[in-house]
Parts: C-alpha cells; sequence; structure tokens
C-alpha cells in the first residue's frame, strides 16, 4: 500500500478550481499572513480547445476536462437519460461552459433574503457583482471596469438572429442593451466571458494575476474523497494526489466550492447528510443534516427547431470543407464569426402568462440546428428556438450510491415533475410558434420540424417537451442556505452543526436564479470572502 503523502496544514482549503473556488483563492490569498491551498480533481486549463470559444463542443464528454455524468431515466423526458457535463478540469465550469454572463433578475435575491438570508438580498450583493466585472463599456450603479473578470460583446452577426429580435418585438418584447441591471425584460444578443475573441475563464480572471504570491498553493489531479474531523470540527482532508493517497491539515478553514454535484457528493462521503442514506452505504454518520443533496434545481431548455430560407445559417455554412476553411480563416485573422462563438447569441426574456411578476421564460436562439448535443448540424438552414423555464418548480436529488469516492453519485432532477412546470413547457413551445408566425419572420417561410406542428393539445405539447428538451447545465440548490431543518448553510455559509467548514458555490441557492449561473457562482465566493475575511 502506498505510503500517504502529507501535504502539510494550511489555513484555508479551497475545494475545486471553479468559477467559486478560483474567485475564492484569489481573495483569501490577498492576506500574505494566510496560507491557502485550492485543490483540483482536474489537470491544468492548458488546452486549446478551453480558450477556443467553440472549443465547448470538444471539453463537455470530454474526459480531460468533464466529470462525465449522467442523470439517471428520467419520467419527464420520457425516460430518457442526458448527458450532465461538470468541469473537471482548472477553472471548472467556466473553462467548458457557454461564456454567457448574466446575473438573474432582482427579485430572486430579494426572495433569498425573504427567505431568512440576511445579506444575500439585491442591494447587499450588487456591489459584489460590480467588484469582479471588467465591462466592455458600461459603469455606474450597476456595472465595474477594472475587475478581474472581462466581460466582452460577441464578436458574430446573423442577419436571421437580427430578424428573430424584430419578431420579439412583434409581441411586446423591447430590444434591450443590459440584461443585468435588475430586470431581463426584452431581447437582447448575450454578453460574454471572453476578452478578444478568446474565452476568459475564472483561471484567467483570478488565478494567473496572483499565482506568484507565496502563500497560495495550487494542486491539480488532487481528488478531495473524504473530511476529517476532530469532534465536530474540521481537521483535514483525506484526498487523492496524482492517484496516492494524500493528506492536509486545515488549521482554520474548509471551504467546499465543488458545485452542485461535487459538493453534496463530498459531504455524504464524509457522514455528513441523510443518516438513513449514510447508514445504507456503511458511512459513519458524523452529523445528520437531511438537506444535503436534495433540493436539486435545473434548467432545462426545450429545443424547437424551424427550418428557414432566404438567410444564411451555419447549417450550410459549415457543411462543406471550403466553408469550414473560411470560418476557420475568419477566426485566425480576426478572432471573429463562428468559432468565437458562445453556444447561444441572442437572448429573449419574456413572461409565458401575464399572472408572472416578472419574466419566467429565456430563449436562447441559435442559427443552427442539431439532432441532439454532440451530433452533427443538420445539412438545411435551420434555427433553434430553446425555450427555458427560468424558476422551475421541479426539485431533484444527488445521492452517492456507495461510500467508494471514484463512484459517480445518482443525479436525478426530476424534470417535469410538476402540473407548472408542464404548463411553462407546453406555453414556451406555443409562444416559440408565435415568434415565427409574425410578420417580420414571414420573408424565411420558418416550417416547424422540432416538435412538429401537428402536436397540439397542452398535454400533447408538455409530453413533446420531454422528447427534445436537454438541461442548459445549471445545477443549483443541493446544499441550501436557510435556517429550517432543511437547510444545509447559514447566512455565513457555514454548515450547520459543524465548525470550520463552509461552502461557496451554487449549491448554497435556496432558489435558482432567474438566468445562467457563472456570474452567480463568482459573487457567491466574494460573498464567501467578504464573511471568511
Amino acid at each position: 500500500m502506498s505510503k500517504r503523502i502529507e501535504i502539510g496544514s494550511y489555513d484555508y482549503v479551497i475545494v475545486g478550481a471553479g468559477s467559486a473556488g478560483c474567485t475564492l483563492a484569489n481573495r483569501l490569498s490577498a492576506d500574505q499572513g494566510k496560507r491557502v491551498l485550492l485543490l483540483e480533481a482536474g489537470g491544468s486549463d492548458n488546452y486549446h480547445w478551453i480558450h477556443i470559444p467553440v472549443g465547448y463542443l470538444y471539453c463537455m464528454g470530454n474526459p480531460r476536462t468533464d466529470w462525465g455524468y449522467r442523470t439517471m431515466a428520467e419520467p419527464g423526458l420520457n425516460g430518457r437519460s442526458l448527458a450532465y457535463p461538470r468541469g473537471k478540469v482548472m477553472g471548472g465550469c467556466s473553462s467548458i461552459n457557454g461564456m454567457i454572463y448574466m446575473r438573474g433578475q432582482s427579485a430572486d435575491y430579494d426572495h433569498w433574503r425573504q427567505l431568512g438570508n440576511p445579506g444575500w438580498g439585491w442591494e447587499d450583493v450588487l456591489p459584489l457583482f460590480r467588484k469582479s466585472e471588467d465591462h466592455h463599456s458600461l459603469s455606474g450603479p450597476f456595472h465595474g471596469q477594472g475587475g478581474e473578470l472581462r466581460v466582452e460583446r460577441q464578436r458574430l452577426s446573423w442577419q436571421i438572429l437580427d430578424a428573430v429580435r424584430e419578431a420579439a418585438e412583434e409581441l411586446g418584447v423591447p430590444k434591450v442593451n443590459d440584461f443585468n441591471a435588475g430586470t431581463n425584460f426584452g431581447s437582447s444578443y448575450f454578453e460574454v466571458n471572453q476578452k478578444s475573441g478568446f474565452r476568459f475563464n475564472a483561471v484567467r480572471a483570478f488565478i494567473r494575476p496572483v499565482q506568484h504570491r507565496k502563500n497560495l498553493t495550487i494542486l491539480t489531479h488532487a481528488h478531495a474523497e473524504r473530511i476529517v474531523f476532530s469532534g465536530c470540527r474540521v481537521s483535514g482532508l483525506d484526498l487523492r494526489l496524482n492517484g496516492k493517497p494524500a493528506h492536509v491539515a486545515v488549521q482554520g478553514e474548509l471551504i467546499l466550492s465543488a458545485g452542485a454535484i461535487g459538493t453534496p457528493k463530498l459531504l455524504q462521503l464524509s457522514g455528513i447528510g441523510p443518516a438513513a442514506l449514510l447508514k445504507r452505504h456503511g458511512i459513519e454518520v458524523i452529523h445528520n443534516l437531511p438537506g444535503v443533496g436534495e433540493n436539486l434545481q435545473d434548467h432545462l431548455q426545450i429545443r424547437t427547431a424551424f427550418k428557414v430560407s432566404g438567410a444564411e445559417t451555419l447549417n450550410e455554412r459549415q457543411a462543406s470543407f471550403t466553408g469550414k476553411a473560411l470560418i476557420a480563416l475568419e477566426y485566425v485573422l480576426k478572432r471573429s464569426g463562428p468559432m468565437s462563438m458562445a453556444p447561444s447569441q441572442l437572448g429573449i426574456f419574456m413572461k409565458s402568462d401575464a399572472c408572472f411578476e416578472t419574466p419566467n421564460i429565456e430563449f436562447h436562439i441559435q442559427p443552427l440546428s442539431l439532432e441532439s448535443f454532440g451530433q452533427p448540424l443538420h445539412s438545411f438552414p435551420a434555427i433553434t428556438v430553446s425555450a427555458c423555464n427560468l424558476r422551475p418548480e421541479s426539485r431533484g436529488h444527488v445521492r452517492i450510491i456507495s461510500a467508494k469516492p471514484d463512484d459517480h453519485p445518482e443525479i436525478t432532477p426530476n424534470y417535469l415533475s410538476t402540473a407548472s412546470d408542464r404548463e411553462v413547457a407546453a406555453s414556451s413551445i406555443t409562444i416559440a410558434r408565435r415568434l415565427m408566425e409574425t410578420k417580420r419572420m414571414a420573408q424565411f417561410r420558418p416550417e416547424e420540424f422540432k416538435p412538429g406542428k401537428h402536436i397540439q393539445t397542452p398535454e400533447d405539447l408538455a409530453h413533446a417537451a420531454g422528447d427534445i428538451a436537454t438541461t442548459i447545465f445549471h445545477p443549483v440548490g443541493t446544499a441550501r442556505m436557510g435556517d429550517d431543518d432543511a437547510a444545509v448553510v447559514d447566512p455565513k455559509l457555514r454548515v450547520h452543526g459543524i465548525e470550520g467548514l463552509r461552502i461557496a458555490d451554487c449549491s448554497i441557492m435556496p432558489t435558482i436564479v432567474s438566468g445562467n449561473t457563472h456570474a452567480a457562482a463568482v459573487m457567491i465566493a466574494e460573498k464567501a470572502a467578504q464573511l471568511i475575511l
């Protein structure tokens, strides 16, 4: 048996070098009197497909950069199981995600505060968003310039997307320039975490500027396996470093930033979680915390698709060798065009029903179509009009299946498991059709082929949504913040009943934000650092 490697003793040990972990490492190591250790289960982000924006296609599902999770078969998806990408590399999901910079709505954070989490309202978190932001043009009350995280416009233009934006105006949705000022009602091209046509992940933003600090140690291929306790206080962490057993002593605090899947899994493996689950797998119960791994929420996107005429789409542009060569040449010469594209380019936020106080659905419009993620594009011109319910009621869970750290957990999102979610799904498809039936779109003669115009009743539309919907990669909530019996952390992000242990990642969200989650993960880490320091 290999002799255990003793890594030493640190004031702060951070598990996970994703969006939140990199931010925390930067902020906590600013105190030169504290020793900070950042652990990442994956390897370096020195991989060209991480930095070329279109490379997300080659990073998701790639064991070099992705954990390779799958959901359980989902009844709401008519028995389908989905690939569930999570970053396993320096930068975490910020190295493989869609790069969209989106905070959500002010009402999301005010709701967190109303749920009993003081210090988490919009007025509390807005300065934290601004602190780390380096916006290409906006400043003032809503935006920051000079922070670590670069935010730029996408470097592309599509006639068909401009037309869809004008079509949305016919439905009463205005053109806007900023989705991040507290309300996101309107249509706009998404702004992205890029710089000069390259991805700007959390490593570029938060680690490279400070990697020279003598009090900051970063270890890759460091897979956390079990938290070690002295009574109810964290004293260390057992891990595998380059495949060999290792241990680090924790002098001050252990901070989990392993994400909505990795964080509850590590807690459960360490004896913190639902007692019955832990006992079933022969794990000693350190603290019975029933909410660990529960409350899983995610955004499900329903990918409606329409053939079009008289406008260029990526489908036919990349269908030939010449087309591909021209796309590559444009990126090499200008850092623009399809290779600089985020997975989604145009966003539309609106209400599926007048009863909602703020927009409850988000459309991602793409000048392309394909059978499913990872499949080749169709040969005919087409666009995808994906809709997601921003505030789903469905709740799922993440649960270990054994006491072995290498076994992937059971991931069950329970998509479309409530009547309300099925109703919003059906309405979303109907609105996508209305968008394509506007006067502005008539010249392109849109012809629906997903899910198919023969499907009409709300019940049939909800069922069809289960056939064409996929995750949009926003799992949150599995170690939620609150002061009730099912909460995992308090408003200062300390794990209930345990000393020296905090969580700073999207798992602490009581409810999912109304938009993409990367910006919120960075904000949560900013808040955690503020609380710790």
